[in-house]
């Protein structure tokens, strides 16, 4: 058994988990988990990196307290938004958060007169999202040149983290296929759309594939850890959808995934990108996966919008727990008021419930007006939208899907689970919690050798064999569908919701 650390930063969290990994076995146990609390200052919304730091370091010691000196340290993140540094390091400025209003419809507007979104879509394979880093980069170019004109390097969040950790600047591929600038079939930076953002195309550093070793621990950085200097800092899906879809514990073709979190991501993975016309217009996205693979998904706003709502109950008073209002939501009959979760009202912070509630109203349903009810009306329509792009990428990629796995914090979420089964009329797999650390880990360890050249049972260690690790180590819940098709209508809503920002 060897030891990896994993560090695993989401929009509203982190966490660092140990992990004990041999060819059969795999061993996780967080050891330290903390708050992302964004920083609204007086030029925006802003991330606290340097806090974040901070906690990785706690976390980092934490494991070297309770397990020993790990192997490996592997860090992912979520996507899109970026530091930029110096020629000597410095970081100029604290990252703007993707949920910064500062990407307007000027911004867009002068971007698209530029390249259409037709032309962007066949050139970096995304889906139109304002908060994509190349958008993010024209802003801070037509706001003000000062940081872009200063910058030696753009790093992306988990990449800024590991060049603090090592001293080495990185791009690591899967990350870098969300930021708008990464051309979708050869995974190589575009000069062309790096001009287009505003930015001088040396900023872009060298790419990395996942398990590549970027670098070793600083000794400032080790001594802060608790941990021996030179301790490999090893390259993982640094996206956190990436390694989540390692950490999907799936067998065969025939699956899609629900990597559900702040965000839910909803797709299959294929071997190539989908180009295709109609493939923009639904807004499905081509990121890059781990090992050549490609992560065909379309983006749902996910359980930011419950999170949301409790954080404006908090504010009122209101103290219920979030498992007491699921419990009363699932007590409610079906058929109650569904809304488009992808609508662009929830997306910056504020009050969700009342947002939720203009949502039905503006369609012509019944208002949710008590917590439950509006629980319930989140979930429907999550379940809804999940069934929806589930089918969307059947059919536009092609691959036949018999079963859904929904890994991600939103496994535990039992209705939301039950709800997405009936939805769709097919099974769904819930679980790990954890997959997107479990992925951080098992990169971490195909690298380092710790899964041996062949797991007892025949396999090597390819992404089939990792995710059957994960099987036999954290086997899923199993949710069969048992009133397929009651949310039918709120599928239907959704969809129609799609074309909205495509351009």
């Amino acid at each position: 058994m060897t030891l990896f650390a994993a560090v695993d930063l989401g929009a509203s969290s982190g966490r660092v988990l140990a992990a004990h990994v041999g060819p059969d076995r795999l061993e996780a146990t967080e050891v330290h988990r903390f708050p992302n609390t964004p920083l609204r200052l007086p030029d925006g919304l802003h991330w606290d990196v340097g806090h974040l730091y901070l906690e990785v370091l706690a976390g980092l010691r934490a494991v070297g307290t309770a397990h020993g000196q790990p192997r490996s340290i592997g860090v992912d993140t979520w996507a899109v938004d970026y530091g930029l540094v110096d020629g000597a390091g410095r970081l100029l400025g604290l990252p703007h958060h993707y949920r910064d209003a500062r990407t307007g419809e000027a911004v867009l507007d002068a971007v698209h007169a530029a390249a259409t979104p037709t032309a962007l879509y066949q050139v970096n394979g995304l889906q139109f999202l304002p908060f994509t880093t190349l958008y993010q980069l024209a802003a801070e170019s037509a706001a003000a040149r000062g940081a872009l004109d200063a910058a030696a390097a753009l790093l992306l969040i988990p990449d800024l983290l590991a060049y603090w950790l090592t001293g080495e600047r990185a791009a690591e591929v899967t990350n870098a296929s969300t930021t708008g600038l990464l051309g979708v079939r050869d995974r190589t930076w575009q000069a062309s759309l790096a001009r287009l953002a505003g930015i001088r195309p040396d900023v872009l550093p060298p790419l990395v594939d996942p398990g590549t070793v970027v670098g070793r621990l600083r000794p400032e950085a080790a001594d802060e850890a608790g941990l021996a200097a030179g301790t490999a800092v090893t390259v993982v899906g640094s996206h956190d959808t990436a390694s989540a879809v390692v950490g999907v514990p799936a067998e065969g073709e025939s699956w899609a995934y629900i990597s559900c979190g702040t965000w839910s991501l909803v797709g299959v993975e294929l071997d190539a990108p989908v180009l295709t016309e109609d493939s923009r217009v639904a807004g499905f996205t081509n990121e890059a996966g781990v090992d050549g693979r490609t992560r065909y998904l379309h983006n749902v706003m996910g359980l930011w919008i419950l999170q949301e709502c409790l954080r404006t109950w908090r504010h009122a008073g209101l103290r219920w727990s979030l498992a007491d209002l699921l419990g009363q939501a699932s007590a409610l009959p079906p058929g109650g008021p569904v809304i488009d979760p992808d609508a662009p009202a929830f997306l910056p912070p504020g009050d969700m419930p009342v947002r939720v509630a203009a949502a039905a109203r503006a369609t012509g349903q019944r208002e949710p007006r008590a917590p439950a009810e509006t629980v319930r009306c989140v979930v429907d329509s999550l379940a809804a939208a999940y069934a929806s792009t589930v089918r969307a990428a059947e059919g536009l990629s092609g691959r036949r899907v018999d079963v859904v796995h929904l890994v991600g914090g939103g496994s535990r979420n039992t209705l939301l689970c039950q709800l997405t089964a009936d939805a769709l009329g097919l099974p769904v797999l819930a679980g790990p919690a954890e997959a997107t650390a479990l992925g951080n880990v098992l990169v971490q360890a195909r690298a380092h050798g710790a899964l041996g050249a062949r797991r007892a049972g025949g396999g090597d260690a390819s992404l089939e064999a990792l995710r059957a690790l994960i099987r036999a180590t954290a086997p899923p819940t199993r949710y069969e569908p048992t009133r397929s098709g009651t949310v039918l209508v709120a599928g239907q809503l959704w969809r129609g919701g799609t074309e909205r920002a495509q351009g």
